[in-house]
C-alpha cells in the first residue's frame, strides 16, 4: 500500500472501500473512500483516520512515507465512525503528543470509545504550528454533525473538509482532473441530497462565512471521494446551488403497488404532468432505492405520492421512504396523494397528512380508487397531474 502525493508536504493515506453498498440506509452503488491525510514537516500530522476495518490499509500507506512513531499530532475533524473508528488504534500505536478535536468532538469521541485519548479542544480561529506551516481551524457545526470542523494548512493552501464537498465514490483516481464529470456528478448530487440537504440554510451561511474569512484554497480535501485540485470552486458552486433549492419545472411521482391499480393511477398522473409541460420522474418503490428518490427530489418542485392499502395502513415501502424523506426536510414542494384500496380508503387520506407533516403544500384532495381504477378515476388522475403542473408553473413565475 502506497501513499499518494498531493503536495510536497501532504499525502493521502486513506482507504478505498470498493464493496460497501449501504451506508446507514443510503445506497452506495459505487462504494466509497475513507480519506486520511499525512502532513510532513518538523511535526508530522495525521488528519483524520479511517473506518476501523481499514486501519491496516491506512497504516501501510503511512509507513510507505514515514515511520508512524514520528507522527506528533493527530487531528480528528469529524467523530463519525467511518473517520474516527481507527482513532483509538492509531493513538495506541503512534502515541502522538496531541490529538485535536472540536468541543463537540471531545464529547462524541469520549462517548463512543470510553477511553482517555488525551484529546485537546480547538475552536474557530485557533491555530497550531506543525513545523514550517500552520494549521488553523474552522468549526462547521451541523455540516453534518455538531462536531464537524475544517482544518486549513495555510502555506500549502489545502483545506481539509471532512464530509463536506465529498461523495460516496470509490476510485483509484484520487483527483478531480482524473475523473470524468459525467461519472461523478450524480454521486456528488446524491451525497448532498441524502446527507447535507437538511442543513442547507447552514451551508449558505457557512459559505458566506468562509468567503468573508478570505478562504479560497488551492486544494479541497474531503474525507469521501476524490480531492479537488484542478478546480475546487466547482464543488463549492454546486453546494451553493443545491443549498439554495431553487425550483425547477420537475415533479416526482412516487408510489408502490400490489396488483397494479396504484401504478395505473401513477401513469396517468405522470401523463397529466407531462401534458402540462412538467418534467416527470415516475418512481416505483418496487425498483427504486430511497436514496435515489431523495436525489431526484433535490431539484424538483412537486411530490405526488401513492400507495395501496395493506392491513389498514399504507404499503410498508411507502412508509419507509416517506419517513426517510421527512428527515431530509426538502423545502418548496407542492403535492398531493393518490391510491387504491379494497374496503378501507382512510389510509390513502393519511398520505395527505404525511405530506403536510413533511412541509409539502397540498394543492388538491387525494384521488382514490376502489380496487381497479375505471376511466373516471384515471381521468381524475390526469387532471391531478395537470393541476399540479399549473401550481409548479406559478411557483416558477
Amino acid at each position: 500500500m502506497q501513499a499518494v502525493k498531493i503536495t510536497d508536504k501532504v499525502y493521502w493515506v486513506g482507504a478505498i472501500d470498493w464493496n460497501i453498498r449501504d451506508f446507514h440506509g443510503y445506497s452506495t452503488k459505487k462504494g466509497t473512500t475513507y480519506n486520511a491525510f499525512l502532513v510532513l514537516g518538523e511535526k508530522p500530522t495525521l488528519i483524520d483516520t479511517v473506518k476501523k476495518e481499514f486501519y491496516g490499509e491506512m497504516m501501510a500507506r503511512i509507513k510507505s512515507v514515514i515511520d508512524p512513531k514520528k507522527i506528533q499530532i493527530i487531528i480528528s475533524n469529524h467523530s463519525e465512525m467511518d473517520h474516527s473508528g481507527a482513532l483509538p488504534q492509531a493513538v495506541a500505536e503512534i502515541e502522538p503528543k496531541e490529538v485535536y478535536v472540536s468541543a463537540m468532538g471531545m464529547k462524541d469521541i469520549t462517548a463512543q470509545f470510553h477511553q482517555n485519548l488525551n484529546l485537546k479542544v480547538v475552536k474557530t480561529g485557533d491555530k497550531i504550528e506543525v513545523g514550517g506551516d500552520t494549521i488553523s481551524f474552522v468549526e462547521a457545526r451541523m455540516l453534518h454533525w455538531p462536531d464537524s470542523m475544517f482544518s486549513y494548512l495555510e502555506k500549502e493552501d489545502v483545506l481539509f473538509t471532512n464530509d463536506v464537498f465529498g461523495m460516496h465514490y470509490a476510485t483509484s483516481k484520487l483527483f478531480d482532473d482524473e475523473n470524468e464529470e459525467r461519472l461523478w456528478l450524480y454521486e456528488a448530487e446524491k451525497y448532498y441530497a441524502n446527507i447535507v440537504l437538511p442543513y442547507s440554510d447552514i451551508v449558505l451561511r457557512f459559505l458566506d462565512q468562509v468567503t468573508k474569512m478570505g478562504l479560497s484554497p488551492k486544494i479541497i480535501a474531503p474525507d469521501h471521494g476524490f480531492i479537488w485540485r484542478k478546480d475546487p470552486s466547482k464543488i463549492v458552486k454546486l453546494y451553493a446551488k443545491w443549498a439554495a433549492q431553487a425550483p425547477k419545472n420537475k415533479a416526482v411521482v412516487l408510489y408502490d403497488s400490489m396488483w397494479g391499480s396504484t401504478e395505473k393511477m401513477a401513469v396517468q398522473i405522470a401523463e397529466g404532468l407531462r401534458q402540462g409541460g412538467t418534467e416527470v420522474k415516475q418512481l416505483s418503490m418496487h425498483s427504486c432505492h430511497r436514496s435515489d428518490v431523495a436525489t431526484e427530489l433535490l431539484d424538483s418542485s412537486a411530490l405526488i405520492i401513492g400507495s395501496p392499502v395493506l392491513n389498514s395502513g399504507i404499503f410498508p415501502a411507502m412508509a419507509d421512504v416517506l419517513c426517510y424523506l421527512k428527515g431530509l426536510r426538502k423545502k418548496g414542494l407542492v403535492g398531493a396523494a393518490f391510491g387504491s384500496y379494497g374496503w378501507n380508503g382512510a389510509p390513502v387520506d393519511e398520505l395527505t397528512k404525511m405530506l403536510e407533516g413533511m412541509g409539502v403544500q397540498v394543492v388538491a384532495p387525494a384521488v382514490k380508487s376502489l380496487f381497479v381504477p375505471d376511466e373516471t378515476v384515471l381521468a381524475s388522475c390526469r387532471e391531478l397531474g395537470l393541476t399540479i403542473s399549473k401550481e409548479v408553473a406559478k411557483k416558477l413565475q
